[in-house]
């Protein structure tokens, strides 16, 4: 082999394994978070970018992230039972690839001095560090999950929204709470679970500038095909899928419960998602995933 094709070589393996995590479309190794390996369909825009979020040389979970708005659309994440702790002093991270496709693949603690060209396409913490009412709420909720590296990759600013704090650490708060407990004692396989956010136009401004789009509401649903079928029916009844929505206000705010079709129905109707929207694989439908394998 001459030294040309040996060179060839070599750049074609840096292409396939030195990949851009800010990503065309996630890649296999990010698939791995989301049911059946499919992204929730329904929700292109020429602003949305998608992240597949590494921390410590691993993928994490992967975000659909809007680039105008300065919030993720979405977070998608498989559950690992925990005892719902939180990680204390990790500081707080960005996306380089939002900003410099050449750059780092794994998310960076902020820099003392930010450029203009990061704040261009993603929050910064000066975004939220004059907010009166709102707080930096988690998509991916660092009390769903176990290990200490992935909890930690929760903590960047591409996995958060401006949550009103009542609303953050109340409803919203008890609810995680409750999805937590729910899989942990009744899930038996791996559970799938996308939070995210619908918008109306409400920013917070900086500088009088609109720097980052307010949830309306936040959402979640979750699938899990191998569950205890022996477990009371009032949480059998809410398996191998779930979903929920909160009004994300201070006061007169509850989370309701529902089937996922009826998320995607209320989806339909309150955000800019197409008639295909569908948040999981066939529905996360056990009999409806075997016959497609099948097929």
């Amino acid at each position: 082999m001459d030294r040309r094709t040996v060179l060839q070589v070599f750049l074609h393996f840096l292409l396939v394994t030195v990949r851009s995590e800010v990503q065309e479309d996630f890649s296999e190794e990010c698939r791995e978070f989301m049911f059946m390996g499919t992204a929730p369909r329904g929700l292109e825009d020429r602003s949305i970018k998608k992240i597949c979020q590494r921390y410590n040389g691993k993928p994490r979970y992967v975000t659909l992230y809007d680039v105008v708005d300065h919030i993720p659309v979405y977070s998608a994440y498989t559950f690992k039972r925990s005892d719902g702790s939180k990680m204390v002093d990790v500081p707080w991270m960005y996306e380089p690839q939002l900003s410099t496709t050449s750059a780092s693949g794994e998310m960076q603690p902020f820099p003392p001095n930010v450029h203009d060209s990061l704040s261009d396409t993603q929050a910064i913490l000066e975004d939220y560090s004059n907010t009166v009412y709102f707080e930096r709420g988690h998509l991916n909720p660092d009390e769903h999950q176990a290990h200490p590296d992935d909890k930690a990759a929760t903590y960047t600013l591409t996995n958060v929204v401006p949550q009103v704090r009542e609303f953050n650490i109340g409803h919203w708060k008890r609810q995680e709470h409750t999805v937590r407990r729910r899989l942990n004692n009744y899930c038996r396989g791996t559970a799938y679970i996308v939070t995210g956010v619908t918008t109306s136009g409400r920013m917070i401004r900086r500088d009088n500038i609109d720097r980052v789009a307010v949830p309306t509401y936040l959402w979640s649903a979750y699938c899990c095909v191998d569950y205890d079928h022996n477990a009371p029916f009032e949480e059998r009844s809410k398996f191998p899928a779930f979903a929920s929505h909160g009004l994300n206000e201070k006061e007169g705010t509850e989370v309701v419960e529902m089937s996922v079709q009826q998320l995607e129905d209320f989806l339909k109707r309150n955000t800019f998602v197409d008639k295909k929207f569908q948040i999981f694989f066939e529905n996360c439908e056990p009999n409806n995933v075997i016959m497609t394998g099948q097929t």
